[in-house]
């Protein structure tokens, strides 16, 4: 585990969801889970000890899934960055990805098959300079970089942002992987009520 004390570090968590949920569809879905998500985050800063972070949300994204079994409907997707004080350390975010995994339960959902379809998939990609790899969590995220769905919402809030361990930024990642990969781009959405962001 790295930690420094007394500076500003950003945790990333990518969101996406291509099936139906207790609330609705996948727009549905995402759209309720946003308020829930940020109260979770607040309550674990002030549970802690540190002021609240500074949450920036990312577009929605429509894009194609990736990997899985044929067939799956296209996902919606977005990236949320916290920025915040404090110390990064492996315990407590083991505590973040118990409360994302317990929304995930909340919104339906059902571990069936890897990169299988889902009702809400919620995934903890980085905290700052923080490495731990253990059976429950492995940070920095070893795909995140690899995967559209999460660079293109990261370029959408910061393209020039260099993430932990990375010697590129978001845009040029993107741009690569697009080059090597041949696939059409995650489509951006335009803002509406409730997820006001947009490209």
């Amino acid at each position: 585990m790295i930690s420094t004390e007394g500076s500003e570090f950003s945790l990333a968590v990518a969101l996406g969801a291509n099936l139906a949920s207790p609330v609705g569809e996948p727009l549905a879905t995402l759209l309720a889970l946003r308020p829930l998500l940020t109260i979770t985050l607040l309550q674990l800063w002030a549970a802690w000890g540190e002021e609240p972070p500074a949450l920036q949300w990312s577009p929605l994204f429509r894009t194609a899934a990736v990997g899985g079994p044929p067939g799956q409907p296209d996902y919606l997707n977005a990236v949320l960055l916290v920025r915040g004080e404090g110390t990064p350390q492996e315990q407590r975010a083991l505590e973040v990805l118990a409360r994302l995994q317990q929304l995930e339960h909340q919104f339906g959902r059902e571990r069936r098959e890897r990169w299988g379809p889902r009702s809400l998939d919620l995934d903890l990609l980085w905290w700052g300079p923080l490495q731990c790899s253990s059976e429950r969590l492995v940070l920095p995220h070893p795909l995140w970089s690899q995967r559209p769905f999460v660079l293109a919402p990261l370029a959408a809030i910061n393209g020039d942002l260099v993430p932990p361990g990375a010697s590129m930024t978001v845009n040029q990642q993107l741009a690569e992987l697009q080059r090597s990969s041949g696939k059409p781009p995650p489509k951006p959405l335009k803002g509406a009520g409730g997820w006001p962001e947009s490209p």
